[in-house]
């Protein structure tokens, strides 16, 4: 089964010393396996009901903020 990106970062987490450099670089991996996550669902049609937008796009619509 696959690992989600909140259970790899918890894990994460806990086995690196508490360091705000390294816990930041951790943070953006989870970050991006959460974004590759969703965007394989949304290709695999969990989340594709009627859309006609691509994957990437729907991510950008739904979860960047900027």
């Amino acid at each position: 089964m696959q690992q989600t990106a909140a259970e790899w970062l918890f894990e994460k987490l806990w086995e690196t010393p508490k360091d705000k450099f390294n816990w930041y670089l951790i943070f953006g991996q989870a970050k991006q396996m959460e974004k590759e996550q969703i965007i394989d669902a949304y290709d695999k049609g969990e989340f594709n009901q009627g859309c006609n937008e691509d994957a990437e796009q729907y991510y950008n619509e739904t979860f960047k903020s900027e």
